[in-house]
């Protein structure tokens, strides 16, 4: 299928655009921004605008680049980088739901749905197949892990870890457990899914300590299970909290 581009739309030169790409009447895609193949863009959405940065100096070259075959539906607007040769990437066979927003320097993997109004603030990441709820908002660095859920209206300020759900304000609910399933995740890797949660967040304890320890206890063979310990290796926000933990803090405990 040829690209089409609306006689209303805006592609500016120098934006490329992948083999078969649909460009709704009034979108606008500028010079930045990169698309693979089949990307389908709706009417009113901005791909390689400026980023929101007061630190942007207006004219370093940055850029968007967006995987074959997902699909932006109105009023999405997804913001170049801030510092010269930086990029703001969202993967392939992705779903951006109306009004959502990707800030600056973002990376949002593979198969991720984005639902409507969802905020990404600067330099967000999100892993493949992760699923975030309408209205939900994302605090500036942050890491959101492979195929996690989090609930719509909520607020995230911490780091999520791979395979869970969370809610509310960085509120861990547990293993995503139905979306492994679904998924095709074998039933050992599940299992050891579940004892390095445990491992994890079974008691009270640091986070990244608790992750090192069950890590180098060498009990862990599936890949996925290691890859849920080594997340807490990394990163620069904390982790979200079991609900239990959140109410004590919110009561001063």
């Amino acid at each position: 299928m040829p690209t089409s581009i609306h006689p209303t739309a805006i592609v500016e030169e120098g934006a490329r655009l992948g083999a078969g790409c649909q460009i709704h009447a009034y979108a606008i895609v500028r010079r930045w921004a990169t698309l693979g193949d089949e990307v389908v863009v709706h009417p009113f959405a901005v791909l390689g605008g400026d980023p929101q940065d007061l630190k942007f100096d207006g004219v370093s070259p940055s850029y968007v680049r967006v995987g074959a075959r997902t699909r932006i539906r109105e009023n999405v607007t997804i913001n170049r980088g801030t510092h010269r040769g930086s990029v703001t990437a969202v993967g392939e066979d992705c779903l951006l739901m109306a009004g959502s927003h990707v800030a600056h320097d973002c990376t949002v993997g593979n198969g991720v749905v984005i639902a409507n109004d969802v905020l990404l603030a600067g330099h967000v990441t999100v892993g493949d197949h992760a699923v975030l709820g309408g209205g939900a908002g994302f605090h500036q660095f942050i890491r959101v892990g492979e195929r996690t859920i989090v609930s719509g209206g909520s607020r995230m300020s911490m780091d999520i870890p791979p395979f869970t759900m969370a809610a509310e304000r960085s509120e861990m609910i547990g293993l995503n457990l139905v979306g492994l399933k679904r998924s095709g995740f074998s039933r050992d890797a599940i299992r050891e899914i579940k004892k390095a949660y445990r491992a994890v967040y079974g008691r009270l304890a640091n986070r990244r300590e608790a992750a090192a320890a069950a890590l180098s206890s060498g009990g862990f063979e599936t890949a996925a299970a290691r890859r849920f310990l080594e997340f807490f290796s990394s990163g620069t926000r904390g982790f979200v909290r079991c609900r239990q933990e959140a109410a004590s803090e919110e009561r001063g405990e």
